[in-house]
């Protein structure tokens, strides 16, 4: 939900430092996602809830949900990939076409990015969700991150018809200068990794 991050739990976790804890009887996701347009800074709330997958599926089918796929690609010198989009580091991804299974989407959409030939798919890492608003309603994406791997240090062809004006491979002691000007959900990706 733009910079802000809606944590489903049932319990509250003792590293939690600032929060808004959410009613469960008032809930009402869009609701609480065009709240936090008007917000000025990112925001923590918290929904405790007995099952938290449970309404995570009652989240997806009171929205549109959108299936992403994309990747953590490191080269042969152990950097890792990253893309400058809309003014913000990113990881390359993209959406899942209809019938495409979302490992063949994320090595797809890794590929067509940057114009690389990825030599190693591996496991999925994490999935995210993102809200946001697309033709005046709210959807929600669902990026499943894999980890791939490429020989050498092959050179970076950004894919500018998708708005990606720079692709550059980071040495993991320079991961800081890109987490700088990122998003959160590439944070987790990293983190998931130990990355960060």
């Amino acid at each position: 939900m733009n910079e802000s991050v809606l944590l489903l739990t049932d319990f509250t976790p003792s590293y939690l430092d600032a929060f808004q804890q959410i009613d469960l009887q008032s809930f009402d996701f869009v609701k609480l996602f065009k709240k936090s347009l008007s917000l000025e800074s990112a925001t923590k709330f918290l929904l405790l809830v007995e099952d938290p997958k449970a309404m995570l599926k009652m989240i997806k089918r009171s929205v549109r949900l959108i299936g992403a796929a994309g990747g953590l690609v490191r080269n042969g010198d152990g950097d890792i990939l990253f893309i400058h989009r809309l003014g913000k580091w990113d990881l390359p991804k993209g959406k899942i076409d209809p019938g495409e299974k979302s490992k063949r989407a994320a090595l797809r959409e890794v590929e067509e990015e940057c114009g690389i030939h990825v030599d190693y798919l591996g496991p999925k890492i994490i999935s995210s969700y993102h809200a946001y608003e697309m033709k005046g309603s709210v959807v929600l994406k669902k990026t499943n991150w894999y980890e791939m791997g490429v020989n050498k240090k092959p050179k970076l062809i950004p894919q500018t018809s998708e708005d990606i004006t720079d692709a550059q491979w980071v040495h993991p002691d320079r991961v800081g200068d890109v987490l700088s000007n990122t998003y959160g959900i590439i944070k987790d990706v990293l983190e998931k990794k130990a990355y960060i």
